[in-house]
């Protein structure tokens, strides 16, 4: 579904990634691990067009990523959630919700002002769409709650449902559960499974939760000062002498469990 070939990233002089190749099944849950700085959320922002690698190809779909604009991803689609929450603080739950179908709702200016029966229609595939997506991740209890009042986990939940909007065939989960607790990770780790299986979406993912990554992956690919280490199923990482020396460390024994 999704292929990096050769992909080089560099800033001033600073290679983010080095030749970087790697292949995203359909149908998987696909993560991407390593330390802090090894170039994980550059590989998000390469995919969703905020940088262009220097050299190297990016495929998905049959799509040549690198020859579309931001929208034009999600219209592809591509949806994404961000490792610090970005969302509109001072808007709802719902409204949030909304706004993650604004590039691929079509309306214009002529419908919107005489209130059309097909813009009436598209609003009400909206409301019931952001309703569904509340009660999957069961937070419908706080649809007209303001964004900034809610706790950061709930935020959290605000901003995968707002990815989730526009039915991507792909969703880039970059750090979910940083800053959630036990009860929330679990829950969180349970939706994302839900995703793959039940919505049929593939899921490329970037997390530091080593026991999330290892119980609900496909598939790994570790990195380390922007090249990949290794590549393989989890028992396989979980194993493998230059990931543990690189990023496991002392933690490995922590990751089996």
């Amino acid at each position: 579904m999704l292929s990096f070939k050769n992909v080089t990233v560099q800033f001033a002089g600073l290679v983010a990634i080095n030749n970087l190749s790697f292949e995203v099944p359909q149908g998987s849950i696909y993560s991407i691990i390593g330390p802090n700085g090894a170039g994980k959320t550059t590989i998000f922002n390469c995919i969703s067009r905020f940088y262009t690698p220097i050299s190297g190809s990016i495929f998905f779909n049959g799509y040549n990523l690198l020859k579309l604009k931001p929208h034009q991803v999600i219209q592809a689609g591509i949806a994404r959630s961000f490792q610090n929450v970005e969302l509109f603080s001072k808007m709802t739950v719902l409204e949030n919700l909304l706004t993650g179908l604004h590039p691929v709702v079509k309306k214009n200016l002529f419908s919107a002002a005489l209130n059309l029966p097909s813009v009436r229609r598209i609003e009400k595939e909206s409301w019931q769409k952001a309703f569904e997506v509340m009660e999957l991740l069961g937070i419908s209890h706080l649809s007209n709650e303001i964004v900034s009042d809610l706790s950061f986990g709930y935020q959290k939940m605000v901003d995968i449902g707002r990815a989730m909007m526009p039915n991507p065939k792909l969703i880039l989960l970059d750090e979910p559960v940083a800053g959630m607790n036990p009860t929330e990770t679990e829950r969180l780790s349970k939706l994302i499974v839900r995703l793959k299986e039940e919505l049929g979406y593939t899921v490329l993912l970037i997390e530091h939760d080593m026991s999330l990554v290892m119980k609900i992956s496909d598939f790994i690919t570790v990195l380390n000062f922007g090249e990949k280490i290794a590549e393989g199923i989890p028992s396989e990482i979980q194993k493998n002498p230059a990931v543990i020396e690189a990023y496991l460390g002392e933690e490995v024994e922590d990751v089996k469990a």
